[in-house]
């Protein structure tokens, strides 16, 4: 994979892949790392979102097991118990603590699979970051070139590690996430995507919406670099002709997930890179 700048008229970061097309489960994985990343870096969450589902897990597990133990019938001494009962109460407040959010990460997941899945070529997506996508502080926009193959599951590929890490790298140096902490806020996904799109449960058509002119959004572009040279290789109307069925210029307009995600009230120092 190569990095390079995008057109300075959108101000785009290319980030290429050998890849000769991006399937689902690579653009899935690619938009939860860094949905996950600008959480941590912009300090809504105390440690990286894999940490967190790994604690919240865990903490269940214990939950069921406490409750177990502490209706088993043998005799246990009044010391014993009470040691359980008071581990039990903070295993449970501390599932309360991420219950919400995980709760909130787990339905914007399902809302972004189910739109992939019915829009595999979707052509951008917004991450907003602040008390309104009208009134952002920080916008992440992902633009994924070309057409998509749909693949049957969401697992994680190579291709979606290695574009993930690029990503990541890429916004690292360009500064993301080095302002000042401004308290717990929340996080919108945005999808502009064909007209078509019928999730009424997940997202809803905002045909009217103007992204914010005053705050600049980081814009990253995945392209399949095979595909560019294919593209350059071909007659000028052939490439042409091409390039109008990857489009799906037909009727876009943005979408926005019902799902938000709200950060925690916390204070975490982000690692230099």
């Amino acid at each position: 994979m190569e990095e390079g700048k995008g057109s300075s008229e959108m101000e785009f970061t290319n980030i290429d892949t050998a890849a000769n097309v991006l399937d689902s489960s690579a653009i899935f994985h690619v938009v939860t790392d860094i949905l996950g990343f600008i959480l941590f870096m912009h300090q809504q969450i105390p440690s990286v979102l894999q940490d967190i589902t790994q604690e919240f897990d865990e903490l269940r597990t214990e939950f069921k097991e406490l409750e177990i133990e502490l209706a088993e019938s043998e005799v246990k001494t009044i010391s014993a118990r009470r040691k359980q009962a008071t581990r039990k109460r903070e295993v449970k407040m501390g599932i309360r603590r991420l219950e919400k959010l995980m709760g909130c990460v787990s339905n914007l997941k399902t809302a972004l699979q189910l739109m992939i899945n019915e829009v595999p070529n979707v052509e951008r997506i917004s991450l907003v970051l602040g008390p309104s996508p009208l009134r952002p502080l920080h916008v992440y926009e992902l633009s994924f070139s070309h057409g998509r193959a749909v693949s049957g599951d969401f697992g994680r590929s190579k291709v979606a590690e290695a574009l993930s890490r690029k990503a990541i790298r890429t916004m690292i140096s360009m500064g993301a996430g080095s302002d000042s902490y401004a308290g717990p806020t929340k996080l919108f996904l945005l999808v502009k995507a064909p007209s078509y799109l019928n999730l009424p449960l997940h997202f809803l058509p905002k045909r009217e919406f103007r992204q914010n002119k005053k705050t600049k959004p980081l814009r990253i572009r995945f392209r399949s670099k095979n595909r560019d040279l294919e593209l350059n290789a071909l007659p000028d109307d052939s490439a042409r002709s091409v390039g109008l069925l990857d489009s799906t210029s037909k009727d876009l307009i943005w979408f926005q997930c019902r799902h938000t995600i709200k950060g925690l009230a916390c204070r975490v120092s982000p690692p230099e890179d």
